[in-house]
């Protein structure tokens, strides 16, 4: 290709291109930004809310029951920006567009990428508390996919759009161990020439290297709940459980001062199944809560968990046949003491989203541009430093995450 003097558009628009071919997460969720802080005096830390489908309860009978209609919404603070720094000169600037494109747009869009999928992963799998399979043993069989997609179902996620991003080794396992199963022959041919699942009963599948590891606490003892009727029963339309938590009080643990729950362990509670969130019908399935903060025993083995979704056993937003009762036991499914496991996903398009933000372009730059690109801003800057002599480039986001409806995914640990 013929060399031409290359600008800032190009260089923002075609970083933005390889950033979203490179990212394995970053089509398949809900993305959405914000012009807000572009605009002078506006910061980042600040908070953007996010609208929650709203529930209703039915009642019984000719005479009306008037309920309040109230839209709740979830909080996305907005994390501080990231992105690449370096350097090239004016003559860099009159290389041919490829191997301008070869030598720093490519390597910058794909480690931007890596970044932004990683950090989607991991809130993604924090704010998740389904979990199917078991840990130590990758998910290689139909039904291993089957059994997490009943999560799904059970909360009447829309059967369309659904997403399972798989480690490597996760991967492989399905494509062989699925080879022997029932499949037309283009897919089961794209599956072997490629290594690669292909969409199959009923789920994308996505390769990610950027999953993130979960480390089981340290347990230990007997846990048991300490106290009857730990949650809440709610008769009206305000109480959002995915919006709120329970600190869930327990004993019987080991008696000793240590973490015992790690943030994104997860959990159920005996006596504690989970309802369809429209008939609010047991599924016979014990509810699976997640642990937002890392939890310890005290010397009497007593620990207080802060739990998510918070316990509802009544009104619009009941997600529990009943309140936790007393002495019931406490079981941790993400694997055996400090045991680590990566954390595969199935998911929902619309479960998760990610906001980004327009940042503000400074003037008085050699070259500065912004672009949004299927709802992800990216801000690109080139000025010069007089001190060094010489000119510094930045790639910056501004992103925040937020799970919207995180019943729609469950984990599956390798």
């Amino acid at each position: 290709m013929a060399n031409a003097v290359i600008t800032s558009s190009y260089i923002t628009t075609e970083t933005m291109r390889v950033l979203h071919n490179e990212s394995a997460f970053l089509g398949n969720i809900n993305t959405a930004y914000d012009s807000y802080f572009a605009k002078q005096g506006a910061k980042a830390g600040s908070t953007v809310n996010i609208r929650r489908p709203v529930q209703f309860t039915v009642r019984s009978g000719a005479t009306a029951s008037i309920q309040d209609v109230n839209e709740t919404t979830v909080p996305v603070t907005m994390q501080p920006e990231f992105g690449i720094d370096f350097a090239f000169t004016d003559f860099d600037l009159t290389l041919s567009l490829d191997e301008f494109k070869q030598r720093y747009i490519m390597p910058a869009g794909k480690r931007l990428a890596t970044e932004l999928d990683s950090r989607i992963a991991t809130a993604m799998v924090q704010a998740t508390a389904n979990f199917s399979g078991t840990t130590g043993t990758p998910p290689a069989t139909a039904q291993a996919v089957l059994d997490a997609a009943v999560f799904m179902d059970n909360h009447a996620a829309p059967r369309s759009d659904r997403f399972f991003a798989l480690s490597p080794l996760a991967n492989a396992k399905l494509v062989g161990g699925m080879t022997g199963l029932f499949n037309d022959q283009a897919t089961l041919a794209r599956q072997l020439k490629s290594g690669m699942m292909a969409t199959n009963l009923g789920v994308d599948f996505i390769l990610s290297q950027n999953l993130p590891n979960q480390v089981a606490g340290t347990q230990g003892g007997t846990p048991l709940t300490n106290g009857a009727n730990q949650g809440t029963i709610n008769s009206g339309s305000t109480d959002n459980p995915y919006a709120s938590t329970t600190s869930l009080v327990t004993d019987g643990w080991t008696a000793a001062v240590a973490q015992r729950l790690n943030a994104g362990d997860v959990i159920t509670i005996a006596g504690v199944f989970e309802v369809n969130p429209e008939t609010k019908q047991s599924t016979g399935t014990l509810r699976r809560f997640v642990v937002t903060a890392n939890a310890s025993s005290d010397v009497s083995g007593n620990l207080t968990a802060v739990i998510s979704p918070a316990i509802i056993a009544g009104g619009a937003y009941q997600n529990c046949t009943v309140r936790a009762a007393d002495n019931s036991a406490i079981t941790v499914l993400t694997g055996t003491p400090a045991q680590t496991a990566l954390q595969n996903i199935m998911f929902h398009r619309d479960a998760f989203t990610l906001v980004t933000a327009d940042m503000d372009v400074p003037g008085g730059m050699d070259m500065a541009e912004r672009v949004n690109y299927d709802g992800v801003s990216l801000r690109f800057v080139r000025g010069f430093d007089i001190t060094n002599n010489r000119r510094i480039s930045r790639f910056d986001i501004l992103a925040g995450y937020a799970a919207i409806r995180p019943e729609w995914a469950v984990r599956v640990p390798n």
